[in-house]
């Protein structure tokens, strides 16, 4: 079965860290661009950031600079997003995606899309 698996999130408080998984399931990250997004309620969704399959290079948008990473096991077919230094305003559901292009931090023509999951920072 073709789909992207995620893990992790939780409630965690503000300046504490937490690691999302997204493991995919029958196909190889290796031909994909991939990247997490974020979204609440009575907000547009927001891309957070993507690897480029083209030049390997990773992307984020400013609000989490310095903050989070998006890395990949190959062996494990996995992506992973370590979010350290966390802020109330960082919570949202987080969704990983596969897509053709990541430009700059966006994701476009995302295919691929996990079920999301849900990041709380609250003291």
């Amino acid at each position: 079965q073709v789909q992207l698996v995620q893990s992790g999130g939780g409630l965690v408080q503000p300046g504490g860290s937490l690691r999302l998984s997204c493991a995919a399931s029958g196909f190889s990250l290796d031909y994909f661009a991939i990247g997490w997004f974020r979204q609440t309620p009575g907000k547009e969704r927001e891309g957070v950031t993507c690897l480029s399959i083209s030049d390997g290079n990773t992307y984020y948008a400013d609000f989490v600079k310095g903050r989070f990473t998006i890395s990949r096991d190959k062996a494990k077919n996995t992506v992973y997003l370590q979010m350290n230094n966390l802020k109330p305003e960082d919570t949202a559901v987080y969704t990983c995606a596969t897509a053709p292009l990541c430009s700059d931090y966006e994701l476009y023509g995302m295919d691929y899309l996990g079920k999301g999951t849900l990041v709380t920072v609250s003291s």
